[in-house]
């Protein structure tokens, strides 16, 4: 054993110099040596450039090697390399090599990452042409990454090349899913065509599909901007009725279309109806019915809201404090300030100099704080409250 132990002594860092050896060695100066080189080395020069100008010449340097074999992965790297650059025309040219080469074949994966850099970048078409040119690489695409295009296309508000994407998939052989239809109905509600959304809902038994809570959700969300809350809830309604219960993300739309109308009391109820329904309310609950209270000038209502938010774990936003603050402030319930005050101190928050002046000229007359007084003198006036 100790001749062993003796023997490891000495190999083991050996062991270690040569793992340094071969990662330092992994530079685009190894491509000029004839020695074989594995993919995994390959790959690890690519990691380890930093300038995305030299990916197209180390990749052409590669490719007059007798070991070239491009594979995904490298390619993957390539594509990422270039994008970080922005060097989305070199990127069409790597698609190109890869589709004259043919030697190397690319999952759906891949080109849900190219379709997403494009759809990143602003390159709307390019996504849209990449998705019905994959068969040209002998990939079909995947539901994901059909619905991947529709979905840049809702967020670019090219309305008018949807419905033509979407007639496209029987050309590609997918069968619609409800993730595209809700995709659908999204991109329907913000184009101002809610009618044209809720006739696609009632398409959704006659496509195979049936509309989940997503589905639901998003209508209601576009009916309460439209100030149409109690359709809102009706829909609600027949959404249970269909089998399909409401999240946090229903209950925290329909109240936030509640408060906006002003009818904050029906919002606070329906924040307390959500445990009775098995939902547990998260901070955009408690935020929305805040926002709601402040927005109604309801500031004592406001600040026991608040003080139930941090028992239960829920810290209000610093833009909350300020407004429950100055509301205070205005209807003299300093006490109220105070107690206010304290707790957002507490949870780290900085009163800013607006919000101090706002407090001295509740506590003395606007005569003591005048334009007269320096900041300096502001400033050691505030920190004494």
């Amino acid at each position: 054993m100790k001749l062993l132990r003796k023997h490891l002594v000495t190999i083991y860092p050996v062991l270690i110099d040569r793992r340094i050896i071969t990662r330092s060695n992994c530079t685009v100066s190894r491509l000029n040596h004839k020695d074989w080189l594995s993919p995994n080395e390959v790959l690890e020069i690519f990691k380890r450039l930093s300038d995305s100008e030299s990916v197209i010449n180390v990749l052409e340097k590669y490719s007059q090697r007798k070991d070239y074999n491009p594979s995904e992965a490298l390619y993957t790297v390539v594509v990422q390399k270039l994008s970080r650059g922005k060097k989305y025309n070199a990127i069409d040219d790597v698609l190109k090599r890869i589709k004259n080469e043919k030697t190397c074949m690319l999952s759906d994966d891949f080109f849900y990452g190219v379709i997403r850099i494009y759809g990143n970048a602003g390159y709307i078409n390019r996504a849209t042409e990449m998705l019905f040119s994959m068969r040209e690489y002998n990939c079909w695409p995947t539901i994901r990454t059909f619905n991947c295009v529709l979905n840049i296309l809702v967020s670019a508000k090219q309305f008018d090349i949807i419905h033509q994407v979407y007639l496209g998939a029987p050309r590609l052989g997918l069968e619609i899913d409800t993730c595209c239809l809700n995709i659908l109905i999204k991109g329907l509600c913000e184009s101002d065509r809610l009618d044209a959304a809720f006739a696609l809902l009632d398409e959704f038994p006659k496509l195979h599909c049936e509309p989940n809570v997503r589905t639901y959700s998003t209508l209601m969300n576009f009916l309460c901007k439209h100030s149409r809350v109690d359709e809102a809830f009706e829909l609600c309604e027949r959404m249970e009725q269909a089998g399909v219960d409401p999240d946090t993300i229903t209950f925290n739309t329909l109240i936030s279309g509640l408060c906006k109308q002003g009818r904050v009391a029906e919002g606070v109820e329906l924040l307390d109806k959500m445990r009775l329904k098995g939902c547990e309310p998260n901070p955009g609950s408690y935020q929305a019915v805040l926002y709601g209270l402040l927005d109604s000038k309801k500031f004592l209502e406001a600040k026991c809201l608040m003080d139930k938010m941090i028992s239960m774990g829920v810290l209000p936003s610093f833009s909350s404090y300020k407004l429950v603050i100055h509301g205070l402030c205005n209807e003299n319930l300093l006490g109220d300030v105070d107690l206010v005050l304290e707790k957002m101190l507490r949870q780290g928050f900085v009163p800013r100099m607006g919000m101090w002046k706002k407090i001295l000229e509740s506590m003395f007359s606007e005569q003591i704080i005048s334009t007269s007084v320096s900041q300096c003198q502001f400033s050691e006036l505030a920190k004494g409250v």
